[in-house]
């Protein structure tokens, strides 16, 4: 336990340090250093070039190898400018300038679901900024409530969830927040999900880039069984700490359209609608995690 314990120390320390290192220049000049580093990573380093390429090439079979080593390039570039924006934030970005960093697209519909009485479940997944998607929702004004999985070092994990609530973005716990999440939704608060997590086996299993992929069921029955609005949202770069946080889709309860016929309806849908923003701006997903894990059970079965 000790041992483990001064490893926790140790990565921590490393961590922060990086952090400071990345505050001293100008998000210009991490721009540049992230553009070195992602060439390093995608084309010398390699890491994990063959499942980017491999999801890449099932989600866009018109792009050729070259169209595919850009987009890999620029999505590394994408995730390390996300770290370094991340750590810039609440040094640049706060209640007063808001505006010059962050342009809001279907203003007046996000704003009235977010200021609506009932709970709204706001739906995202890999794509984009979405850790500064939250920070912005609460920086609003909107506090959050958002289940996600505690990380292995305790320290690193406190720390990253003080930046989260900073403005309003609260962690629930993915393993036995049951009792708080119905807390939050009866209260009327607003929760946010990815969407886009590999739910194993026993899934909700729908298209994704035209291949099956193993959805959480309960994202889905937060909105049918609570009656809460479900608002897929997105936070899109522009360019290096400025933001185009938009609202993609809406399934509301009140007017009971067709998505809202049971889990696999509603499940479906907003996996359509987040595919739809990802079409618009590919280079900003995280096309190296395994999305498309393993094969629906009956056709594992069949194999």
């Amino acid at each position: 336990m000790r041992a483990r314990d001064l490893v926790h120390r140790t990565v921590y320390a490393i961590v922060r340090y990086v952090i400071a290192l990345i505050q001293i220049p100008s998000i210009e000049a991490c721009e540049v250093l992230c553009s070195i580093l992602a060439f390093l990573a995608s084309d010398v380093l390699r890491i994990r070039r063959r499942v980017v390429d491999e999801n890449l090439r099932f989600a866009f079979p018109h792009m050729n190898r070259a169209e595919r080593d850009v987009v890999q390039r620029r999505m590394w570039k994408h995730l390390l400018l996300m770290a370094c924006e991340v750590a810039h934030a609440p040094r640049k970005i706060h209640r007063t300038n808001w505006y010059k960093f962050v342009t809001l697209e279907r203003k007046a519909e996000l704003i009235k679901y977010l200021m609506d009485p009932r709970p709204t479940a706001l739906v995202s997944g890999h794509f984009g900024n979405f850790e500064l998607g939250g920070y912005i929702t609460g920086l609003l004004g909107f506090p959050t409530f958002t289940v996600a999985r505690p990380l292995d070092n305790p320290y690193i994990d406190r720390f990253v969830n003080r930046f989260r609530q900073v403005y309003g973005q609260y962690i629930l716990p993915k393993q036995g927040s049951a009792g708080q999440l119905a807390a939050v939704l009866e209260a009327g608060h607003a929760i946010t999900l990815l969407g886009d997590q590999h739910a194993g086996p026993k899934g909700c299993w729908v298209d994704f880039f035209g291949r099956p992929a193993s959805c959480h069921k309960a994202i889905a029955l937060f909105t049918l069984t609570s009656g809460a609005p479900m608002l897929v949202v997105y936070a899109r770069r522009t360019r290096p700490l400025h933001f185009s946080v938009g609202l993609e889709g809406i399934a509301d309860p009140v007017f009971r359209g067709p998505e809202l016929n049971g889990v696999p309806a509603l499940t479906r849908w907003y996996n359509e609608k987040m595919e739809l923003a990802i079409r618009r701006t590919p280079d900003q997903y995280w096309w190296l995690h395994r999305r498309w894990k393993d094969a629906p059970p009956r056709k594992r079965m069949a194999a």
